[in-house]
């Protein structure tokens, strides 16, 4: 067996993109974002396209060829395929080639390695690489395919490629464990905030849609944001005050792309997780992408693949580039199903306040409120959820509040104060009272 030289890292970059009847057609221009968001330099990029790929070159034998010429007239370190090749393949090539040859799942690793900051993050990304390198051992190791020898170690025993093989199963054996544990400490935390009946919403969406933009706006935080692909990796939450709601708590996740490995979607689970147990999901779509259909079917595609059954608001941003106009869709009078925002410049930040309220709490609704001097407590809930919109004293002394807010929301409140509804609603308290019919058996 051959011993197959591994090339030293460098970033002179070719990238392939070709385009095979047979498979789905990925995005050249996202292709080359990947690349620059790797941090390669891209030298040149080679187009083919075929019926169905070549099971040996996957491009065939004509195409590596004028590869390699290129690789050495450009001395490039490293070429770079928008599909995935099998372990015989990238071994195949990188004969040919003379270089390093990755996929588009290698690539997509990379970045996660780059990116990732939390103890969890670079534990998802370890078990990531692993599940990846596990499958190339014989590829790219065929020397290690020989028994040990020599004096003293003769005799029955396991090849060093076994040995690898083994080593690398103890390895994600202990990943697991800890993501597991992770899990876990994540899974007591939702308990908890579900005991106090604390809402969750998860931001998801296709990588750079803006997703950690529009975290960084509403929780008023400073996660990494920026103007490429998976710019955040690991998971954030932040608690924070939501207009008519009170406390919620609000989730950042790692973006998605077209044709994520089952294998990626596996080692991030744990960070996926969030968006399962969500109350409700905010699906933000770059609405200035040509691409934007693609994407949208993508993201709902991985969820529909980890099992999350959640409530969706679909948030088109980006409307500074498109064109479009801040406004809210309802599918249903009580029911909102779109709204169209920019996080770039605050557009429609308040009918995305709206939006999410009504998805969590129903339509909100215009009332007048009559309290006593002795109900400051229920003044000082209202003032908290921001949603008094005016307040004069009467005649005899009561405080009228004018408040903007969902009927559940208002039922509740009064509700645990022990306050009556009659007294604070007059006339209205009797849209919160079941009819006698509802009694009936």
């Amino acid at each position: 067996m051959e011993y197959i030289e591994r090339h030293q890292g460098g970033e002179k970059t070719i990238l392939v993109n070709v385009s095979v009847q047979l498979l789905d057609d990925l995005d050249a221009e996202e292709f080359q974002l990947l690349a620059k968001s790797a941090g390669a330099e891209i030298l040149q990029i080679v187009t083919a396209q075929r019926i169905k790929p070549d099971p040996k070159f996957f491009i065939g034998s004509g195409k590596a060829e004028e590869i390699a010429e290129l690789v050495q007239a450009l001395e490039v370190d490293l070429v770079i395929f928008n599909h995935a090749l099998s372990p015989a393949q990238k071994r195949n090539l990188e004969k040919v080639l003379k270089c390093r040859v990755i996929d588009r799942t290698g690539l997509i690793l990379d970045i996660f390695a780059q990116r990732a900051r939390t103890h969890e993050g670079k534990l998802q990304v370890e078990l990531a690489q692993l599940e990846y390198l596990s499958t190339r051992l014989v590829g790219g190791w065929t020397n290690l395919s020989r028994q040990k020898g020599g004096i003293g170690l003769r005799g029955p025993g396991e090849s060093q490629l076994e040995t690898d093989r083994r080593l690398l199963r103890i390895r994600m054996g202990q990943l697991k464990s800890r993501l597991e544990k992770v899990r876990q400490t994540r899974i007591q935390g939702r308990a908890a905030r579900k005991k106090a009946d604390i809402p969750t919403v998860s931001l998801v969406g296709y990588t750079n849609a803006g997703k950690s933009t529009l975290f960084n706006l509403l929780a008023q935080s400073d996660v990494y944001a920026a103007d490429q692909l998976f710019a955040t990796l690991d998971p954030t939450l932040r608690r924070l005050n939501w207009d008519g709601i009170g406390t919620l708590v609000l989730a950042d996740t790692v973006g998605f792309v077209r044709n994520l490995s089952h294998s990626l979607v596996e080692s991030f689970k744990a960070t996926l997780e969030e968006t399962l147990e969500a109350t409700l999901l905010l699906h933000v779509i770059d609405s200035s992408s040509p691409d934007m259909l693609e994407q949208i079917e993508a993201v709902e595609t991985v969820l529909k693949e980890i099992g999350a059954d959640v409530p969706i608001l679909r948030v088109y941003n980006k409307i500074d580039r498109s064109g479009d106009e801040a406004k809210i869709i309802y599918a249903a009078p009580d029911e909102p199903e779109r709204v169209y925002v920019s996080a770039h410049t605050g557009q429609g930040l308040d009918l995305l306040r709206q939006a999410v309220q009504e998805c969590l709490m129903g339509q909100i609704q215009s009332f007048e409120l009559t309290l006593k001097p002795h109900y400051g407590k229920l003044r000082t809930q209202l003032y908290n959820l921001n949603v008094i919109q005016s307040e004069h004293y009467d005649n005899e002394g009561n405080l009228i509040l004018g408040i903007i807010i969902a009927p559940q929301k208002l039922k509740e409140l009064i509700q645990k104060l022990n306050l009556s509804l009659d007294e604070i609603l007059g006339e209205r308290a009797s849209q919160f009272k079941r009819p006698l019919e509802a009694f009936e058996i």
